[in-house]
């Protein structure tokens, strides 16, 4: 066990929860910039075409909206099992040491 409590299983399998979730934010982070980012680019590209300076850039960007909520979901449901199967590792271990340790104290009594 370390200074903190932790067995080094449960430690890995927290650091691995974490570095998941880190993932999947800046995986939804950048997903929501590069969409946001092509819209406006594709909107002043058009604007640019059509002589209509704000109209396709607000269209666009507005529409980019709805698109990247739906595509931030899809990528966590994707990621979700794998954080789920993560924090169970992570919970079931100290569940285990909870249990070990409570048995621990009833054969020193």
């Amino acid at each position: 066990m370390s200074q903190d409590g932790t067995t080094p299983d449960k430690a890995l399998a927290l650091r691995a929860l974490q570095m998941a979730l880190l993932g999947v934010i800046g995986q939804v982070g950048c997903l929501t910039l590069v969409i946001i980012l092509v819209a406006m680019v594709a909107g002043l590209w058009l604007d640019n075409q059509f002589q209509t300076r704000p109209l396709f850039t607000i269209i666009l960007v507005i529409v980019s909206m709805p698109i990247t909520i739906f595509l931030m979901f899809r990528v966590v449901l994707t990621f979700a099992p794998r954080i789920q199967n993560l924090t169970s590792k992570t919970i079931g271990s100290s569940e285990e040491e909870e249990a070990q340790g409570g048995e621990h104290r009833k054969d020193s009594s």
